[in-house]
């Protein structure tokens, strides 16, 4: 039997993918979370032998998620499931020890296969997503502009944000104000929003 855990901030979907997978004779879920944090905290209470996270669940993603439960077992399989599957996603997730990457039209039954592959040891990229992230523009945004936008995506202060860094604060708003402008963005949310679409954050 392969244990899973799924977790997604929309509850009739988590609900209604639970159902279906539960239809298959080798599949149990055996925990579900609707926030990153609770995903964590079940994954290690349960040990599934697969975890399945959608990539945009708050208070995080579920990619932060993915790295949290990977560094506490490397036993737990991880798959990401996304409505926006960016390339720089992708390649962050495969460094983080993610397994499986799938866009969420996956028919249950396809992601029932999928599922199986990776409990075997197999990896599993939607093959769109693997092209797309072949042609792909680089990030224009130097590590600590990315950095400062990672701290704001969280609504932090510039004060906030120096603080997490280590920087000062004049400092903090050169690098927003760099970034919002490469970005083409008004407000340093908007400019990390931006960001975190794309994968960069």
């Amino acid at each position: 039997m392969i244990r899973l855990l799924l977790a997604d901030d929309e509850d009739l979907l988590r609900g209604a993918l639970a159902a279906l997978l539960a239809l298959e004779d080798d599949l149990a879920v055996v925990a579900e979370a609707a926030t990153s944090t609770d995903a964590v905290r079940l994954a290690l209470e349960h040990r599934p032998d697969i975890a399945v996270l959608d990539l945009e669940m708050p208070p995080t993603d579920g990619l932060r998620a993915a790295e949290e439960i990977r560094a506490a077992r490397q036993d737990i399989h991880v798959v990401i499931v996304t409505r926006h599957a960016r390339p720089a996603v992708l390649r962050r997730a495969l460094a983080a020890g993610v397994r499986g990457f799938v866009p969420k039209t996956t028919p249950a039954a396809r992601l029932a296969e999928i599922l199986r592959d990776i409990a075997a040891g197999r990896r599993y990229v939607d093959p769109d997503i693997a092209a797309s992230a072949l042609t792909e523009d680089d990030c224009p945004l130097s590590e600590r502009e990315l950095e400062v936008l990672r701290a704001a995506r969280t609504g932090a202060s510039v004060a906030e944000i120096a603080a997490q860094v280590h920087l000062a604060q004049g400092t903090v708003r050169n690098y927003l104000s760099a970034a919002m402008s490469k970005l083409g963005a008004t407000t340093r949310h908007a400019a990390a929003h931006h960001a975190w679409q794309q994968g960069w954050i």
